[in-house]
């Protein structure tokens, strides 16, 4: 399928800007210029503000006493030991925050019926490799320690994230579940066009390198800012693909995009998770790019999208025969 017509208009803008002058690639700013321009674009990317029952901004104490931004939806007061989604927003490592995917964040509560916390981890080149990673893990013992109080299923707690968001979820499930009955994992990993492979070009880097959003040299910019030297590329939590895969981590749903330099290595992980029975669902989008998902104002598609996936989530953590013994 050809590239999604709201979509490759938004890209001739995009690239306009660019021609002119007026617009630089993130990989030619500096962190804090890229971070700008992030916030600024998601601040056009949603439609009217959605509404759930409850928006609560708090912060999460990491490891080392670190204070980690936090937002929590929940979308009926009145609903008792619910499933929950833990959330983290993708940026490269660099950017994003609460605010650039606080209208992904709301969809999926408000048509799942599901609490999601949306947890903002540490940002480089500020703090390198393994930070975020163990700030996704802090937000995990947060969420478990506080279940009763949010008055949450803690056998209904699910992992995600878009791009590096989705590589700290699938990262952590993959981690959790290597320590086998030592603590309670999550039962879904919710991956949205993850990066799984920092360590290689694939043909899907190449294909779609420049024009279509997400960048060929962006990609390599945001894990030169992360990593601490070249070798951490390797490790599974900074790439998933490397990561040794129990038999009963949890299910992965991916959602890929067509036009997204990405796509390969979400194909990859699927692959690999495959290849450790883990129960896999894989759909890719015709005609999206890379961070689709966040751009309901653009493409009229995506708040369907956002739905028909939202209401998935709702029914599976709903559901009692999928945590039946």
């Amino acid at each position: 399928m050809s590239l999604n017509p709201d979509l490759e208009a938004y890209l001739d803008l995009v690239g306009a800007g660019r021609s002119a002058g007026n617009r630089r690639g993130m990989h030619d700013m500096t962190p804090e210029q890229a971070r700008e321009q992030f916030d600024q674009s998601s601040q056009l990317m949603n439609l009217d503000e959605i509404s759930v029952d409850q928006v609560r901004d708090f912060p999460i104490s990491a490891r080392d006493g670190h204070a980690l931004p936090a937002r929590l939806y929940v979308p009926d007061a009145d609903s008792h030991a619910r499933g929950a989604l833990l959330y983290f927003h993708g940026g490269g490592y660099v950017v994003g925050s609460l605010d650039s995917h606080d209208g992904l964040c709301r969809r999926l509560s408000a048509e799942s019926g599901v609490t999601v916390l949306s947890v903002s981890y540490r940002l480089a080149p500020e703090w390198r490799f393994p930070t975020a990673f163990q700030d996704a893990q802090d937000a995990w013992a947060w969420l478990q320690d506080h279940c009763a109080e949010l008055g949450l299923d803690p056998g209904r707690l699910a992992v995600g994230g878009d791009s590096v968001g989705a590589s700290l979820a699938c990262a952590l499930a993959t981690d959790i579940a290597s320590r086998g009955a030592q603590e309670p994992a999550p039962c879904l990993q919710l991956l949205l066009y993850p990066v799984t492979d920092a360590s290689c070009t694939r043909a899907s880097h190449d294909a779609f390198a420049t024009g279509y959003l997400l960048e060929k040299d962006t990609l390599e910019w945001f894990y030169q800012l992360y990593q601490r030297t070249p070798e951490d590329r390797l490790d599974p939590r900074f790439s998933p693909l490397f990561g040794k895969v129990a038999s009963h981590v949890a299910p992965a749903w991916l959602l890929l995009a067509q036009y997204d330099p990405l796509l390969d290595e979400g194909l990859a992980l699927a692959t690999h998770l495959q290849a450790s029975k883990v129960e896999v669902q894989v759909q890719v989008v015709e005609g999206m790019t890379h961070d689709f998902m966040r751009m309901e104002a653009v493409v009229e598609e995506v708040a369907l999208i956002q739905r028909s996936l939202a209401r998935r989530l709702g029914q599976y953590l709903s559901a009692e025969q999928a945590f039946a013994d």
